[in-house]
Formats: C-alpha cells, structure tokens, sequence
C-alpha cells in the first residue's frame, strides 16, 4: 500500500478531523462524504473476503454452501433467499464465509469495530476510508450506465439482479478484475443500525487492496496507535455507539456489558 496515503492520529480530535477529510460537496452545498468506512482492530488485517480466508482458492465450494444455507435456513421471509444475491447478503449477514465485505456510511461505526476487541488492545488500529463512487464508476459501462439511469452512487441488490442474474455470471464476465459497493435489503435492526452496505469483486479470489494499490486516490487508511484506543471507545461508549446499539438483542447486551465492566489492566 502506499504509504502517502496512511495517517497516523494522534488525538481523538484528529481522528474526527480526518474521516470527515474532503466530505464538503461544494455542489450541494452540504457535508456528504463519498467515502465507505471498515474498521479493523489491527492495522496488519488485511482486506481479504472471508470466503477466501476460509476456503481458498476452490470457489464451487461457495455455490455449495450458500445452496445448503438457503435448504436449511428457516426463515418466515422467502422473498429474502429467492435470488442469489439476497441469499449471499442474508449468508453475509448471518456469518457464513462469503465473497462480500462488510462496510458502513458511518465512520463512528467503523470507529467502534476497530476499538470493539479488547484483546487487540495491545495492538494499532485502523479504518479504511474508500471512496465508493470513485470505485462504482470505474466498474464497466453497464454499471456505470445504470448508476446514471438511476441518477445514484451505489447500486441496490435490484439493479445488481438486473444486471447479472446470478453469481457464475458475475463470475464469467471478462476484462480486469473490478469492485462495485451496494446496499443491501433492510433485513433487520442489525443492517439499519449499522449503516451497512457490502462491496463485491468479479473475481472472489482479489483482494480489496489490489484495487486500491491499482488506485491510490481511491482510499486513505486511518491508523490508531494502540495508546489511543482507550479514549476512543470510552467516548464512542459514553455516544452510544456500542453493540447494544449495533447488535440489538440480549446478545449485543451482554457483549456490551462484558467488555464496558473490564478492567484496564
């Protein structure tokens, strides 16, 4: 990566100064950032799906899980499984190793994923800041003139299916690799609270920083030294920015509560 691009805070201030970095929209004339946020509890984490992680280089293995996710999922919605896209978002969502990564609009969001695991307290922190409309439109034309037809910056999962029905396809188009960002159904609290939206790759097996090594102006990577953690997540705690807010149920109320009493040792 390049490391023109890394800034490395050095208050809780400076940290608020820089995710808002060039968020101005001078046509608008308001603060609209076109930037997604992912927060990583270590800096060394890199941006690798957690298909690939898991599975490696075999991908019929994914057409595998996700059609034994979608026999054995009991779900009252079928509406969200009945394309190959909502049921790669409902996997995403429930945990399985999939093609996607995970995103937020919110960069106090991202803030609480790279402070949320205490055990990585002894290490640097990061968010990557990555301008999602510079990434759609760099895609092929036929995204690019759907984006336009639309008159939006990020895709839905309808013009995703509309475009390319199912994932072979998507996996069979021809040209360099490219990623696209798009926001997924309001499935539940969990996607509404967390200001989520998803990128996917054409080719499962690229990692996101191959693109953004291709692209340096597309991104900025945010490091938070390991000294600063603690004041970041007491006052994302005292903003409400928690998992009781972002994993509404008793099991975000309990890892809450679990790591709010730890000691600081």
């Amino acid at each position: 990566m390049d490391p023109v691009n890394e800034i490395v805070i050095n208050s809780w201030s400076h940290l608020c100064d820089e995710v808002y970095h060039n968020s101005w929209q001078q046509e608008l004339g308001r603060y609209r950032t076109n930037f997604a946020f992912r927060g990583l509890s270590d800096k060394n984490y890199e941006l690798r799906n957690g298909f690939r992680r898991n599975c490696g280089r075999n991908k019929e293995l994914e057409y595998h899980m996700l059609r034994n996710f979608r026999k054995y999922s009991r779900t009252t919605e079928p509406a969200l499984t009945n394309t190959q896209w909502r049921l790669l978002v409902l996997a995403q969502h429930h945990g399985l190793p999939t093609r996607l990564l995970d995103w937020t609009y919110s960069p106090f969001i991202a803030m609480h994923f790279a402070t949320a695991i205490t055990d990585n307290f002894d290490k640097d922190g990061v968010i990557w800041q990555v301008d999602f409309v510079k990434i759609n439109q760099s895609a092929p034309e036929i995204f690019r003139d759907a984006l336009a037809k639309e008159k939006c910056n990020a895709f839905t999962v309808e013009m995703i299916e509309e475009l390319i029905p199912d994932l072979k396809s998507f996996d069979e188009l021809i040209g360099d690799p490219f990623a696209i960002f798009f926001e997924p159904p309001s499935i539940d609290e969990r996607i509404v609270n967390q200001y989520a939206f998803f990128s996917v790759i054409s080719d499962y097996y690229v990692d996101f920083e191959e693109i953004l090594n291709k692209n340096p102006d597309y991104y900025r990577k945010i490091i938070i030294p390991k000294e600063l953690k603690w004041e970041i997540r007491d006052k994302l705690d005292q903003a409400n920015i928690n998992e009781r807010l972002l994993f509404p149920g008793l099991d975000g109320l309990a890892s809450w509560l679990k790591r709010h009493y730890l000691p600081r040792s």
